[in-house]
């Protein structure tokens, strides 16, 4: 099994402490930021950030839907660790200071370790595209709840 990696960032034009809260309050502002590729979502502990256990299931493509029950870790300031009970799956979400006085640059990137053969083959090469393009709606919408 090869690892897969796929990478998503954006510059937004707010605060990162306002970015960073935003992103970890689990019970209010971030169901408001998922796409439609996220359903059943559900804070089972916590809410706000470090501690939180949160649920979902992403459904990537039409074929394949991961449930996700989510650790939620804050390892160092401004950064958001996800780990799935269910697989080998980690999201970890940073957010520092953007390029411009008051900005915040978002870097999210999530690892899986994927399957062999030729499904890992495709995996790896398709699944990053597809992952990026979702977190890549997820952080515009996350930029027009904190760019107001």
């Amino acid at each position: 099994m090869a690892q897969v990696e796929a990478t998503t960032q954006r510059e937004i034009a707010a605060k990162p402490d306002d970015v960073f809260d935003a992103l970890a309050d689990y019970s209010g502002t971030r169901p408001k930021l998922l796409p439609e590729h996220f359903s059943e979502y559900e804070v089972r502990e916590g809410g706000d950030g470090d501690g939180t256990v949160v649920h979902w299931k992403l459904q990537a493509t039409s074929k394949r839907v991961r449930d996700c029950l989510l650790e939620v870790t804050e390892p160092t300031d401004g950064e958001l660790v996800e780990k799935d009970r269910n697989s080998s799956m980690v999201t970890t979400w940073k957010v520092t200071p953007g390029t411009a006085e008051g900005t915040s640059r978002v870097v999210v990137t999530t690892v899986w370790n994927g399957a062999g053969g030729i499904g890992g083959f495709f995996e790896k090469t398709f699944a990053p595209k597809g992952l990026a393009r979702i977190y890549d709606e997820l952080l515009g919408k996350l930029a027009a709840e904190t760019e107001k």
